[in-house]
């Protein structure tokens, strides 16, 4: 079990029955795209309301946790803080059976009260870290990427930067020229 995992014993079965948890843990491996989300490790702080409701538990929550990435431009590490927002309707193990059989709901699968003692946050959470990220991140609006001749950051290079290179249809007539021997930046 992760500790992501909620016991939901105390919470009474009463319909509106709330129940408040404060989960201060680090973040775990998978939470994000494999170009960016929680850097594994990081403090994971992930406050709720879970809610009784007639089909199971209605979670509200928000966690805050530092994301890492990296620019799909100029490759520059991108960190900052990250607040993210969240609620689900955890079905109990009848109502999802129910669910599954009218193959309308097609959460049912991920969502759901754990032999009616607990629940896993990590799903609900994870899907809305992925939906709040871009799906191309930049260091910066307007970054300009990396050379494509010496892979150097475009930013970091001088205005002029350029590479003087011969069209291949014309290399062999280069080494007819004076000087053929050094080499052309």
């Amino acid at each position: 079990m992760t500790g992501l995992v909620v016991d939901i014993l105390d919470l009474p079965p009463t319909i509106g029955a709330t129940k408040q948890i404060h989960l201060d843990l680090a973040a775990p491996e998978d939470l994000g795209t494999e170009v960016i989300g929680a850097e594994p490790g990081s403090p994971l702080v992930v406050d709720a309301a879970l809610v009784s409701m007639e089909d199971g538990v209605l979670v509200r929550g928000s966690a805050r946790t530092r994301i890492h990435g990296e620019c799909v431009r100029c490759l520059t590490g991108i960190d900052e803080d990250r607040e993210i927002t969240f609620d689900e309707l955890y079905l109990l193990p009848d109502k999802a059976a129910e669910a599954r059989a009218d193959e309308e709901d097609e959460e049912a699968d991920d969502l759901f009260v754990t032999g009616q003692t607990t629940i896993d946050l990590e799903p609900a959470l994870r899907d809305a870290l992925i939906l709040g990220l871009p799906m191309r991140p930049l260091c910066r609006p307007d970054c300009a990427g990396l050379c494509s001749q010496c892979g150097e950051r475009l930013d970091d290079l001088p205005a002029d930067h350029h590479h003087d290179t011969i069209d291949p249809r014309w290399a062999a007539l280069s080494e007819l020229l004076p000087g053929s021997d050094e080499e052309l930046d």
